[in-house]
Parts: structure tokens; sequence; C-alpha cells
């Protein structure tokens, strides 16, 4: 039995939602954008202090011939990790951009219960559920992460592309309250696609922060926006840190659907395109685990396998949705215009 009242406001929440994390956008923005000129001021004021009060450290390397000869001396300049300042107006948005990220993600919260309510399961049946699920797991990993680091600097990078998937998912892929169809009706779904949507965030994250340490790692030793982030090996390491829980748990999802399958569709595997796909990000995702232990492949490299593997997640969750008709068609089945 469906409770239309409650799907309404589930609704509701879900379009107050977007226009708070669209306004938590805006202020993220607005801190950036008050950020660049007042960081470029301070680290002028700050290196002209650095140069009259501390020489530059020397380093002193042995000649080549024997290394017992006299040695040549080099003048290194260390980068600074003292914190920039930033501007009143900017702190003052960043401020209140972090509220109203709080807030857009309780609405998320409210939504999804009130949709569970309207429904009477999970609401993880289809495209437009998993999407407002995940956007809900990728806001609250960044607040909550938030209380323990300044991440002010990334709030623009995350809120942006919720705001787009949780439009998309009111447009494009919105889907009506209704019943599980036979096939979705075990427990497994709350197995297997909650822990899925969990990894998927972390993934959302990680490659957000792959993003920047590439872009920093190319402005190291200039002078610009980009330097104003924290340093490349630091986004790098918690890009990482994001994959080495997101594998463990994709590995679960890969592993839990397949014992899904045999129950819904008598057989583990049937090449079906979601489970080929599936299959596909985990390979992508290994590989890049085992680049990033290998010393041999440079960590620019590893991290372009990373957005590979987010690109995968991306495929996976758009085009074999729409274009490829398997036993998962019933994610899409409102959107294409088609009974499940």
């Amino acid at each position: 039995m469906i409770n239309e009242t409650m799907a309404t406001y589930a609704n509701y929440a879900l379009y107050s939602a977007v226009a708070v994390l669209m306004l938590a956008m805006i202020g993220y923005g607005v801190y950036l954008a008050a950020l660049v000129p007042d960081k470029d001021a301070a680290r002028e004021a700050k290196g002209a202090e650095r140069a009259s009060a501390k020489p530059p450290k020397a380093v002193e390397s042995a000649s080549a011939a024997g290394g017992s000869g006299a040695g040549t001396t080099t003048l290194v300049r260390e980068e600074t990790d003292a914190p920039e300042e930033t501007s009143l107006r900017g702190r003052k948005a960043a401020g209140m951009a972090g509220t109203l990220a709080w807030l857009g993600t309780a609405l998320l919260l409210v939504s999804g219960a009130l949709r569970a309510a309207s429904v009477q399961r999970a609401p993880l049946a289809n495209v437009f559920e998993f999407t407002v699920t995940a956007s809900f797991f990728v806001m609250a990993a960044f607040c909550i992460w938030s209380l323990r680091r300044d991440l002010r600097w990334m709030g623009l990078f995350v809120t942006a592309p919720v705001v787009l998937f949780l439009w998309l998912a009111g447009t494009v892929w919105y889907t009506e309250a209704a019943e599980l169809v036979p096939s979705l009706q075990s427990f497994w779904l709350v197995v297997h696609v909650s822990v899925a949507v969990a990894a998927t965030a972390l993934c959302v994250l990680s490659a957000i922060l792959s993003g920047l340490y590439l872009i920093r790692d190319s402005a190291v030793g200039q002078r610009g926006f980009w330097v104003k982030f924290p340093k490349a090996l630091p986004l790098e390491r918690l890009s990482y840190g994001m994959i080495i829980v997101a594998f463990p748990l994709w590995t679960f999802a890969l592993i839990s659907g397949a014992i899904w399958a045999r129950q819904a569709w008598a057989s583990y595997w049937n090449w079906d395109p979601k489970e080929v796909w599936t299959f596909v990000i985990w390979i992508v995702y290994a590989a890049y685990l085992h680049a990033r232990a290998t010393t041999t492949v440079s960590r620019r490299t590893a991290n372009w396998i990373n957005l590979a593997g987010f690109v995968c997640i991306i495929i996976n969750f758009t085009v074999v949705n729409y274009l490829f008709v398997g036993q998962h068609s019933y994610a899409m089945a409102t959107v294409l215009g088609v009974s499940a």
C-alpha cells in the first residue's frame, strides 16, 4: 500500500534539499573567490618576511670525482605549511555554507525517511532512490569529516556534483513511489544496495580529491589559484585512503549481488550488463591499488586510473541503465517507459 501523502512530502523535502545545497554551493564559491586576492597578498608578505628573517637552507653535495673534493652548495626554498589568511567576507560565506550543507544533508535524510515510509521499504529500488541515498551518504561523509578538518576549500567541489545529480534525480530519473518488483523482494536489497551506495559515495569523494591532487601537483612551483589548496601529497593520501575503505565494500557488493542473483534468477552470474560493469569497476580500482603500491608507477598515473574507475561508475550508472537491456532494467523502467 503506497502512502501518496508521504511520497509527496518526501519530494518536497528533496526539492528543499536541492535549493539549500545550491545556496551552500554558492557560499563555498564565494569563499574561494574571496580567497584569491587575499592569499596572494598574504603569500607575498610572508615570503618577504621569511626572506628577511630566515635564510634559505643550504644543501651541500659532494662532487662527482670520488665524492672527496670540494662540494657544491645549493639553496633550497621550502614550501611553508602556514595557513593562508582569508577575508572576513570569505569566512562568513564559508560559515554559512557549512551550516547550509548540514541543513541540506538533514533534508536529504528526511526525504529518504519519508520515501521509505511511503513505500514501506528501504528507498533503494531504482536509480532515483539510489541517487538520493548516495547523495545523502556523500554529504554526510563530507559534513562529518569537516568536523575534524578544515574542508572549506573542498565544499564547492562536493556540493556542485551533488546538486547536479539530485537535479537529474528529480527530473530525468524520477520514479513514482511504487511497490517492489518480485526479484527485489529480498533482504539482500538492503544489504547489497546499501553497501554499494556507501562504496559509491567514497569513490565520489576520492575522485574529487584525485582531481584536485593532479591539478595541485601541476601547480607546484607556480603562483596562482590552485596553490591556495593543501599540498599535493596530503590530497593524494586522502584520496588513496578513501579507496582503501571503498574497495572492500565494492568487493562485498559484487559478491552479495552474485548470491542474490542465485536466489532471484537461479544463477550466480548471468552476464547481465550491470553485473559485467560492476566487475569492470572492481578491476579498475584493483588496478589503481596495485599501481599505487608499485614504486615504478608514478602517483599521477595511479590517480588517473582512480579517475578512470569513477568514470566507469558514471557509465554504469547512466549509459548502462539507458542503453543496455538486462535483468536490471527495472531500475530505469519508468524513465524508459516500459513496465518492469
